[in-house]
């Protein structure tokens, strides 16, 4: 997963599932270090609304030239929603009759028979799952996630939909059941089963385990479907209820540029009366997953505007702006650029890539991501290329991405991209300076987290500057590898869990039986550890083989 991805020519159209699999650290490689990082130092002061609001606590923004990561901040609001949001700010509404009335003008809308704002686009997925296990009923509601007693327990799911946030899903304490094939499927739907959960993408749409072809088992047992599009733009009639999903969850602040903590939830009137009856400000398992008055009218603002908006000419836009990036790195000789035009509605927008040989220019495309995310102005993009057997061997690259881009923001990534790729470098240092420590053995770490301590051990083989081994963690044993540069150790080890993973990577110097340094989590942050080698107690002492079987226990 993040050990072996790389984004190329190939790449720059990347689907939801793609950063499912790559992880935000590699998508946003800089800017998910340490919370505190700024790139000037500067000191936090009184917040000053306006242009530079950021910066007067000392915080520096980011020109978004990669998609809607809610890291960065997901998209901006459309003037339409922000004027919604304000207006709705300043008057007291009851809010089930507001929910109401947004429901029906959302059907009028989209076509769907009901339409529901969530806080997110994972509180609808979790509210839609505690409707589907409740059934509407307050008494099973005020149980969750104790589901001792319930008929409906069990969410099914294909193996290509886990990912991430289906923890939206579990949150609700139901028995996730994955499956591979159809016919699979076929055999794990029964009297406990709740819903069917899948992720929207290539392989909801077509191949053996579809929607439509899901949809077919799931309807004569009378079994929900909920579909997650968080990342894809809306169409009327939505596809996806026409192709036989009972609810399609979109995200507010990605492709409909609506409230960032807002989701939009569509399809069947039952079961999205009962999904909000399970979110606030109804108590109960959802009361936490709070979505306000401003971001329902802010939602709704937005669904208005996505049904009005000239989106070819938005497209004609975005293709603009990466010609004005095309145009003036290209006068760098050796960089070469393509635009990359996708089809899908997950993550729609023109990207374009920018590739050279990092033998050349002497740097590659994640080294120079790193530099624009981490200077100003900030700049962030995609990035590929410059991992083992990619680096001097084959091209490198990065990647803009525009529908996030705002007027402006083109000539200020030309010109960044093209000051950074285009300015005299050292050639690269291939070399790897030899080890001056030996490493090797097992190792006890002890881990300091934000609020816990931890135990961990390392089981390290080493060859040369090269290492590889086991971590063991707090619930399994995997895989490590790593390096040592002097006394320099950098140590790698990924837990992984059905369409989830946490990458532990090790960073610190060693000194005979000892080892410290920072543990980079990636969007989990960072912890710090100290490890010993392991001091193997017990007497020396021969051991007698037992001949047979003993005669008393």
């Amino acid at each position: 997963m993040q050990d072996d991805i790389q984004f190329d020519s190939q790449h720059d159209g990347v689907t939801r599932r793609d950063l499912f699999r790559i992880g935000n650290v590699l998508a946003m490689p800089v800017l998910m270090g340490a919370a505190s990082t700024r790139v000037d130092g500067a000191a936090a002061g009184p917040l000053k609304p306006g242009p530079e609001i950021y910066q007067s606590i000392g915080v520096e923004p980011v020109i978004n030239c990669r998609g809607t990561f809610t890291i960065i901040g997901g998209s901006v609001e459309r003037p339409e929603v922000r004027a919604a949001m304000d207006a709705a700010s300043r008057y007291f509404v009851q809010i089930d009759e507001l929910a109401a009335a947004v429901g029906q003008r959302l059907a009028e809308l989209t076509g769907a028979e009901w339409g529901m704002v969530s806080g997110g686009c994972a509180a609808g997925l979790k509210h839609v799952t505690a409707a589907c296990v409740t059934g509407g009923n307050p008494e099973r509601l005020v149980r969750i996630p104790d589901l001792t007693g319930f008929d409906k327990t069990e969410v099914v799911s294909p193996r290509y939909s886990r990912n991430v946030y289906d923890a939206a899903v579990r949150n609700v304490g139901v028995t996730m059941i994955t499956v591979e094939t159809i016919e699979e499927l076929e055999r794990s739907l029964g009297p406990r089963t709740a819903m069917i959960y899948l992720l929207a993408g290539d392989e909801s749409t077509s191949g053996p385990m579809s929607l439509e072809n899901v949809a077919k088992v799931a309807r004569p047992k009378n079994i929900p479907i909920l579909i997650d599009a968080a990342a894809e733009g809306l169409t009327r009639p939505n596809v996806h209820l026409q192709a036989g999903a009972d609810v399609v969850a979109y995200s507010g602040g990605k492709a409909l540029r609506g409230p960032q903590c807002a989701g939009l939830l569509l399809g069947r009137k039952d079961l999205l009366l009962s999904a909000w009856q399970a979110s606030a400000p109804h108590h109960g398992a959802g009361r936490d997953n709070k979505v306000g008055r401003e971001e329902t009218l802010g939602m709704l603002a937005a669904v208005e505007a996505w049904m009005t908006r000239d989106h070819a000419a938005e497209w004609k836009t975005w293709l603009g702006w990466l010609d004005t990036v095309a145009k003036r790195v290209s006068a760098i000789p050796g960089v070469t650029t393509g635009v990359r035009e996708p089809n899908g509605l997950s993550n729609r927008s023109p990207s374009l890539s920018i590739t050279w040989d990092p033998a050349k220019l002497h740097i590659t495309g994640p080294e120079l991501a790193d530099q624009l995310a981490r200077t100003k102005p900030r700049i962030a993009v995609g990035a590929g290329g410059g991992r083992p057997g990619a680096g001097a061997e084959g091209m490198t690259s990065i990647s803009v991405t525009a529908w996030m881009m705002q007027p402006g923001d083109d000539k200020v990534a030309a010109d960044r991209i093209h000051g950074v790729l285009n300015a005299t470098r050292a050639p690269r240092v291939t070399e790897m300076r030899a080890p001056s420590v030996n490493v090797a053995g097992r190792w006890d770490v002890d881990i300091t987290f934000s609020s816990s301590q931890g135990r961990h051990s390392l089981m390290v083989e080493q060859d040369g500057n090269w290492l590889q081994g086991a971590h063991q963690g707090d619930f399994s044993a995997r895989d490590l590898t790593g390096m040592v540069e002097g006394s320099d150790v950098v140590i790698r080890s990924v837990e992984r869990r059905p369409g989830s993973s946490v990458t532990f990577t090790f960073s610190g110097t060693a000194s005979g039986d000892t080892m410290s340094g920072q543990i980079h989590m990636g969007e989990y942050l960072t912890a710090t550890f100290k490890a010993t080698r392991h001091k193997y107690g017990g007497q020396r002492t021969r051991i007698t083989v037992p001949q047979g079987p003993p005669l008393a226990t």
